[in-house]
């Protein structure tokens, strides 16, 4: 049998991704096709959708096309994988007579930085997808594939224009993107209550993630005052630093000795160290983070 893969970050899947699959089957003589998302590029640091969501973007993306294979070699391996660790993994499973490698034209410029590219080389029939702006000039060898969709995942990333991704996971990647924009935006609301908290002389403060812990909210802080007074002071600085950025105050209760904040998603104790010690919210609240986990 003669096989292609074709392999990268797919970050998110889009429309380009699946032109450059139809062209494939049309242009190359083949029995399977490969998809391989990676876990981690090895020139890259880090990814915009994990593994997991991008690798079942892409099952989901080639559910009804029994010749396209998503294979998660790459992401089980919870590192990034080299190219040729890849092609040796498929071709000793599929024991084909002809191996293509698609790449994005705009890697031509440094294949040759890639791990053990002359033995690359002896395996596989590079073949890339080339669109507008990167062109094959010095890889006469290499094939190519014509992909009329100029986009890029990066730019997508960019954009959050959902026009370009394929109708069958667009639902799923909108809610994914919204997921990540809230739990980013949470992440900015965290750093911006813990600064306050420590610029205006909060002590011992301590940040609970709760994501997913089935509690209430989110996340939770618990921070000594040093008085009564104190508190009061550091409800007003939350106020006044979080109310221009559109931070609702759902429910605040107040006294000496126990300020509670209700910002919806967040929830603030302001205890003085009596009151800190006697009731110990952290600890069953750290407990049930671990139970969870």
């Amino acid at each position: 049998m003669k096989i292609a893969i074709f392999g990268g970050s797919f970050d998110p899947p889009h429309i380009g991704h699946e032109q450059i699959t139809k062209e494939v089957f049309h242009q190359l003589d083949i029995d399977t096709l490969c998809v391989v998302p990676n876990f981690l590029n090895p020139f890259k640091k880090s990814t915009f959708l994990s593994a997991q969501n991008r690798f079942e973007l892409l099952q989901k993306m080639f559910i009804n096309d029994s010749k396209i294979k998503v294979i998660d070699f790459e992401i089980l391996k919870n590192r990034a994988v080299y190219s040729i660790e890849t092609v040796k993994y498929l071709q000793e499973k599929y024991k084909p007579s002809k191996i293509y490698l698609i790449i994005g034209a705009d890697n031509l410029g440094k294949l040759h930085l890639w791990k053990s590219y002359e033995q690359l080389n002896d395996l596989v029939t590079f073949v890339t997808a080339n669109r507008n702006g990167f062109l094959n000039e010095n890889y006469a060898k290499i094939h190519t594939l014509n992909v009329d969709v100029d986009i890029s995942s990066t730019k997508l990333r960019e954009t959050l224009d959902l026009n370009f991704i394929p109708h069958t996971i667009k639902e799923d990647v909108k809610n994914i993107w919204q997921k990540k924009q809230r739990l980013q935006n949470l992440e900015n609301r965290i750093e911006e209550i813990r600064k306050i908290l420590d610029d205006k002389k909060a002590e011992n403060i301590e940040i609970i993630d709760l994501k997913d812990k089935n509690y209430l909210v989110d996340t939770v802080f618990v921070a000594t005052t040093l008085n009564g007074k104190h508190g009061y002071s550091l409800l007003n600085y939350l106020k006044e630093g979080l109310k221009p950025h559109g931070e609702e105050f759902l429910r605040v209760e107040e006294d000496d000795n126990w300020t509670i904040v209700d910002l919806g998603d967040v929830l603030i104790h302001l205890m003085s160290e009596s009151h800190r010690a006697k009731y110990n919210i952290e600890e069953f609240l750290s407990e049930l983070e671990k139970r969870n986990s």
